[in-house]
């Protein structure tokens, strides 16, 4: 019988993981020089959370995180980056099936097809979305919010390129390897 909604494993996922965000987000970011904008390493955890556990996972990790960290640490909320952050994890979600991290296999080629789908979704997101919800909903400067999307996507394509793949390979290792088992 099919499952409908949520299960309870992804249920306690997202809530753990939208707390490890938020505590990452506040005490492992590095700033850069540009106003509000740090190296994040929240999001090589981000897309962790949703190669294991999928697009919705990776939504609401990126959305509840966010959100959570801006309201408790800077009193508001900017939706225009808590929306790319939820985008950020549905769009690595939504290719999870082609990584096939519970394999157990994470090596040459899922790691250039990850680096390629979080670096597409990273460069979509903070170059394009959050710089122009920035200029929509808080008519904030075209010429500041795009330098900040610049640097932030950067940043953040590297920080999940490095730390995003370790943390997948060491994951990877501790599943079984699908082609392990042979026939005596």
């Amino acid at each position: 019988m099919m499952e409908k909604g949520l299960s309870i494993k992804t249920i306690v996922a997202i809530g753990i993981g939208s707390a490890v965000f938020v505590i990452l987000g506040r005490f492992v970011s590095i700033p850069t020089g540009i106003p509000n904008t740090s190296i994040e390493t929240a999001y090589a955890f981000l897309a962790l959370m949703a190669v294991v556990f999928g697009p919705v996972a990776g939504f609401l990790i990126g959305l509840i995180g966010h959100a959570l960290k801006d309201a408790v640490f800077y009193g508001s909320i900017w939706w225009s980056w808590v929306l790319v952050s939820a985008f950020v994890g549905l769009f690595i979600g939504l290719f999870a099936n082609r990584i096939n991290i519970q394999s157990g296999i994470f090596e040459g080629k899922q790691i250039v097809t990850f680096n390629v789908i979080q670096a597409l979704a990273q460069a979509v997101g903070w170059f394009v979305i959050a710089p122009t919800l920035d200029v929509l909903i808080y008519a904030e400067p075209a010429n500041k919010v795009y330098l900040q999307g610049i640097v932030a996507g950067l940043s953040n394509i590297v920080t999940v390129g490095v730390i995003g793949t370790i943390l997948l390979v060491s994951y990877a290792k501790t599943r079984n390897k699908s082609d392990s088992l042979s026939v005596e």
